[in-house]
């Protein structure tokens, strides 16, 4: 907080420089390189700036991605939404090849581009404004035509946007030389990827999750060597998981043994292999997952296309994947055939057209789907569209997979991933549209209209929401909802609190923030950013804490006058605030949250369905009684048992003593609950009349007798 962060501060700490260079004949224009930030030479990871994404992947993984040199084929908002994420990761460079004037509709998806760029060319724009985001990543873009040669100058290649005929030449450049590879696509509704990361990938870690280790019970001294594990848990190991042993009596064997590869037989048993060599088991021992290195193959794209496997998006939706993959072949086709030109909205002789090249595509497959033709069409009518919510979703999914190429951590995805919301269409497949409600206005929402119609855009620009705070989620959230026109419209407000300032462990994922507004408000600067994006959004930046303490600036009136509220918080108590406020005044709300590499979203909708106080998280493993008391065999169960005991002495007993003496309905309460009233009278007994301690004596004796009965008494 103390820092300069003045222009000319900035200037001096940065140093920031402009470069050209050529790449396979390309002018490449720099508009930052790696540098010294702080005092920290470039190749240096920051742990102050990086904090949170060193705990998911880890040391060695990052030091790898700040070798990675990333391509950007295409941006618009899909291309802007990869690079943005990969930028804030922190990957040594990414280059920006786009030369496509950007235009009004640009506005609705692309949120670098602003009314005053629309002619220029997208990636010179974006690349200026996306290096704003890390000072450790350069970030360039190309002038001139594309060849699919100088792909092989970089490690990891993106197509955002961009045909298969293109893909093609640039797969086979990129498979040959076993460079990652990753196309994705996002067609008005509908979103996809795919991955070629060569014939022999090496993954450090499929999955990143901690090795776990199992207490086992017994193992066989025979040619499967099955080994049970203790019945409390299930192992939760897979086949091929590899495992050693520690601690084993009698087979002695296995223990510190090389990893050996299991086969799952039962939740609490799996094979090792033949141990009829080794000396008979008699008791005790740990089996410990050893995380081993897996070789991906994937096929190169134009195999790929012909038998594709997927990652299913949705498994109310499975016979969409084989669809949809026609359906992207047939709009590629269509583009080759139009002049890069996909269907515009409303012509019904361009959705014919892409129709009959589905079915030629389908014909093509290995093994063909069956096609529905009103789902086709309406994706095909509205497939020139570039809206907010499905390029961030798309975008977040690719720049995964571009992490994963740089790190050489988590699986990659294997092969294709489709993705369609068409439950989110105002009508039914099988009724589209008219003419007149999709028909472009020239303004930067025509995306959305394309896809939704002039009505929903316009109920959208009326909506008032409540956007309870400003960090990660909550600055993806004020992007999309600028970009789509939420709160733009006459009588439409975004109110956004968050008490909360900036620090610079948010700036690696809170894109909103640069680091000159470290220690300002993260409401009112997201607020400013949001109205870059979009002038017309009204928003209302406060910094005020939600909870009881400010109902009467959430008073009854404010609340009544919104069209839903929006959760990005940070813990359970403000959700649960906020979902019984939901309640109260019958209000949508939305909720999400992320953990590492997952995340969750629930809607909730008043009248259809749950609330989110109504379901909670599933609780962590819990240790059995009689474990803790009788048979602690873990450092886990001996650091609960000291919770648990530490809880009752000093917590619980003393809450309820307070409870007794302040509150007047306490026994009355109490009687309610039959199943705790004699325990709980009996330590009110214990700690205010018979073993009261009154003097500093009294309490050195009343800690001795407990530590005698715990540690003594207990155990002899």
């Amino acid at each position: 907080a103390g820092r300069d962060w003045t222009a000319r501060g900035l200037l001096r700490r940065l140093r920031i420089r402009r470069a050209a260079t050529k790449i396979g004949g390309l002018v490449s224009c720099a508009m930052g390189e790696p540098m010294e930030v702080d005092g920290k030479p470039s190749g240096e990871l920051d742990e102050a700036l990086y904090s949170r994404q060193l705990y998911v992947l880890g040391k060695e993984a990052m030091h790898k991605m700040t070798s990675c040199d990333v391509l950007i084929v295409g941006v618009r908002g899909l291309g802007i939404e990869i690079a943005k994420n990969v930028v804030l990761a922190g990957v040594r460079s990414v280059t920006l090849l786009d030369n496509e004037p950007a235009t009004i509709a640009d506005l609705g998806s692309n949120f670098f581009l602003h009314a005053a760029d629309v002619g220029k060319p997208r990636a010179a724009v974006c690349a200026k404004r996306l290096a704003e985001l890390n000072n450790y990543v350069s970030v360039r873009h190309l002038d001139g035509e594309f060849s699919p040669e100088a792909a092989a100058k970089f490690s990891v290649v993106v197509l955002a946007d961009q045909p298969i005929s293109l893909a093609l030449r640039v797969n086979a450049v990129c498979h040959a030389a076993a460079i990652p590879m990753i196309r994705a696509e996002t067609l008005g509704i509908m979103g996809s990827i795919f991955c070629d990361f060569g014939d022999a990938f090496v993954v450090s870690d499929t999955t990143g999750e901690e090795p776990m280790s199992v207490l086992v019970s017994s193992i066989g001294k025979d040619a499967a060597g099955v080994v049970t594990t203790h019945d409390e848990h299930r192992h939760g190991f897979e086949d091929g998981d590899h495992v050693t042993f520690t601690e084993v009596q009698g087979m002695t064997e296995l223990n510190g043994c090389a990893p050996l590869k299991i086969s799952v037989k039962g939740p609490y048993t799996f094979s090792v292999g033949d141990t009829s060599a080794y000396g008979d088991y008699v008791g005790g021992g740990y089996a410990h997952q050893v995380k081993m290195p897996a070789t991906i193959s994937h096929k190169p794209l134009a195999a790929a296309l012909l038998e594709p496997s997927f990652l299913e998006s949705d498994f109310g939706k499975m016979d969409r994947p084989l669809q949809l993959h026609a359906l992207s072949q047939a709009l590629s086709a269509f583009r080759d055939e139009h002049g890069g030109q996909l269907p515009t909205p409303g012509d019904a002789s361009h959705v014919e057209r892409v129709l009959a090249l589905a079915k030629e595509a389908n014909a093509r497959l290995a093994s063909p789907a069956e096609l529905s033709e009103p789902l086709l069409r309406t994706i095909a009518a509205g497939s020139a569209a570039s809206i907010s919510p499905v390029c961030a979703f798309i975008g977040g999914i690719a720049a995964q997979e571009v992490l994963k190429a740089a790190s050489a951590k988590f699986g990659p995805l294997t092969q294709f991933f489709y993705y369609d919301a068409t439950e989110a269409l105002p009508t039914p497949l099988d009724s589209p549209l008219p003419a007149a409600e999709i028909a472009p206005a020239g303004d930067r929402y025509d995306g959305m209209t394309a896809v939704f119609g002039r009505s929903v855009v316009a109920r959208l620009k009326a909506q008032r929401y409540f956007l309870v705070g400003a960090g990660a989620i909550g600055c993806e959230m004020l992007k999309n909802w600028a970009l789509m026109g939420l709160g733009a419209g006459e009588g439409g407000l975004i109110v956004v609190t968050d008490p909360d300032s900036i620090e610079k462990s948010n700036l690696n994922r809170q894109f909103l923030f640069r680091p000159w507004d470290v220690s300002k408000p993260k409401s009112v600067c997201a607020a400013a950013k949001v109205l870059e994006m979009n002038g017309e959004v009204h928003i209302d930046a406060q910094t005020h804490k939600v909870g009881d303490e400010s109902e009467d600036i959430y008073s009854d009136d404010f609340m009544e006058g919104l069209s839903g509220i929006c959760n990005a918080l940070d813990n359970v108590n403000a959700r649960l605030y906020m979902d019984s406020r939901a309640v109260y005044y019958k209000k949508p709300l939305l909720e999400s949250g992320t953990l590492g590499t997952k995340g969750n979203v629930q809607v909730v909708v008043p009248f259809l369905t749950e609330s989110y106080a109504s379901s909670r998280d599933p609780p962590e493993k819990s240790i059995p009684v009689c474990t803790l008391k009788n048979f602690p065999n873990q450092i886990e169960h001996t650091i609960q048992w000291a919770r648990d005991v530490f809880e009752g002495l000093f917590k619980q007993n003393a809450e309820d003593a307070n409870a007794y003496l302040s509150q007047a309905d306490f026994l009355s309460k109490l009687e309610q609950q039959p199943g705790v009233r004699k325990p709980t009278l009996q330590a009110l007994h214990q700690n205010l009349v018979s073993d009261r301690p009154r003097t500093l004596d009294d309490c050195v004796a009343w800690a001795r007798h407990r530590f005698e009965e715990y540690f003594h008494n207990t155990i002899a």
